[in-house]
This record gives structure tokens, C-alpha cells and sequence, in this order.
């Protein structure tokens, strides 16, 4: 069994994921083998709210090379987690969008 913080790697910054904070919408980059209901439970369990739903998207590391040889970014999953409208904010990201 996974604990919460391996299921969480890091969040995700970006203008995009900035904007979706209004609408109580938090991005995040997720073990590749995890699951909705494995993301769901992480996320209430690390920050303390109440989680809607959760929607995820497989990357697929971009095509890299350096002379000859060519290779490939890693991988990644990202996962949307909404909230409950009465469910309260994530501190973290608060404290980063002000």
C-alpha cells in the first residue's frame, strides 16, 4: 500500500492551472500507476478537503536527442482534482496564487 505522498509527486504551476483555482480546481502530477480513487483519497488525506472529482490525463514524454542518439522525457500523469463547493481551499496553492 502506497502512502499519500507517493501517490502525489508535485503540483502543477502554470497560468492554466492557476486559472482553474477560482473554480476550486487543483492540478497535480500523480504516480503513472495510480488510480481516481487512489488520487481521491491522497488528496483528502494530505490537505484536509473534500474531493468532487478527479479527471486524469497520461503525457507522454516528448522525443529528445543530442546528436545521434535519441531518447525520450519521461512520462508523466496529471491529475484535476475538483472540489466540493462547501469544502474549503487548498492553503498551499492560496498562499502561492496571491
Amino acid at each position: 500500500m502506497k502512502s499519500a505522498h507517493d501517490i502525489i509527486i508535485r503540483p502543477v504551476l502554470t497560468e492554466k492551472s492557476y486559472d482553474s483555482m477560482a473554480s476550486k480546481t487543483y492540478t497535480f502530477i500523480v504516480d503513472k500507476k495510480a488510480s481516481k480513487t487512489e488520487v481521491r483519497q491522497a488528496v483528502e488525506e494530505i490537505f484536509g478537503v473534500k474531493v468532487d472529482s478527479v479527471n486524469t490525463v497520461n503525457n507522454l514524454g516528448k522525443m529528445k536527442r543530442q546528436g545521434l542518439h535519441q531518447g525520450r522525457r519521461p512520462s508523466t500523469k496529471k491529475a484535476y482534482v475538483k472540489l466540493k463547493k462547501d469544502s474549503k481551499g487548498i492553503e498551499f496553492f492560496d498562499s502561492i496564487a496571491q
